[in-house]
């Protein structure tokens, strides 16, 4: 992505670095303002309208509206060879449901075709006394044109393979670099508290592990490829991106999540580049 173009749709990003911009900006009325598709990948998670502090409640047919505007959003500004990866949790209906998936409201509101339900199961969480203990949450797999799309299975095979030299007539059975890792993902949450705090932790109340963001981009991006993340929230997606060598363009309405992300993007070049220096030392 020629981020110059962008710069000069968007004015000044509230965070730059070579290869990444964030801006303090709502993403329907950044989105609206590029004019082109640039994106290979967008993978986010916006509000759920469950009264969390970063978002506004609204009317549950104002909600579905709205998310049908952003997503139709994404989709024109999507490569006709992207890739959609949606995070959406639970709603409550009233006299209707409890908790009921909130892509269930949204089929036949989404442009993209759907190649997958990912399940992310997590071992913590509320515990139910009438009802299960809920575990997990779902991720969608969309693609722009389900001929052509991109799909690195390699990059994202799973190594734990319980017979790895099986053979079966002199040939190894699985593939020697892993498994497929199947559509249920088991990574562990984000956690806080003073003894089980994760170490990727911020301050941002809902925020992803970063290995559940590497899978998506190593398995529907290449390198150099544009990452888009329209609610940016903490940075994961960013940070991820930049990790795995892929320019990032991230929204965020919330200027004191844009500064948790830029904190955290900063955090990580400083890392990298340190880590990079060792590796020319001479021997």
């Amino acid at each position: 992505m020629d981020f110059g173009k962008i710069r000069k749709i968007l004015g000044t990003p509230f965070y730059e670095a070579p290869n990444c911009a964030i801006y303090n900006i709502d993403c329907l009325e950044g989105m609206k303002r590029i004019d082109k598709p640039f994106a290979h990948l967008t993978v986010t998670s916006p509000p759920y309208n469950i009264g969390k502090e970063y978002e506004k409640l609204l009317p549950l047919q104002e909600y579905i509206q709205w998310s049908a505007e952003w997503i139709h959003e994404i989709y024109r500004l999507t490569l006709p060879t992207g890739a959609f990866w949606l995070n959406l949790g639970y709603i409550s209906i009233p006299k209707r449901a409890k908790a009921i998936p909130i892509p269930y409201l949204l089929w036949d509101r989404i442009p993209f075709y759907l190649i997958q339900e990912v399940i992310w199961n997590y071992g913590a969480g509320v515990a139910g006394r009438k009802f299960l203990s809920p575990r997990n949450e779902k991720f969608l797999w969309y693609v722009k044109d389900n001929g052509v799309y991109t799909f690195n299975l390699d990059d994202i095979r799973d190594p734990n393979v319980k017979y790895p030299k099986q053979k079966k007539h002199g040939k190894l059975k699985c593939n020697p670099n892993g498994k497929n890792p199947t559509d249920v993902w088991q990574f562990p949450k984000v956690t806080s508290g003073k003894n089980r705090q994760s170490k990727e932790r911020t301050p941002h109340p809902a925020q992803f592990p970063e290995a559940v963001i590497e899978r998506i981009i190593k398995a529907s991006s290449n390198k150099q490829e544009v990452v888009f993340d329209p609610f940016m929230g903490s940075g994961t997606t960013s940070v991820v991106a930049l990790r795995l060598e892929r320019p990032v363009l991230g929204f965020e309405i919330r200027s004191d999540y844009c500064q948790v992300a830029a904190d955290r993007i900063d955090d990580f070049l400083r890392k990298w580049e340190f880590e990079k220096s060792q590796l020319r030392l001479p021997l």
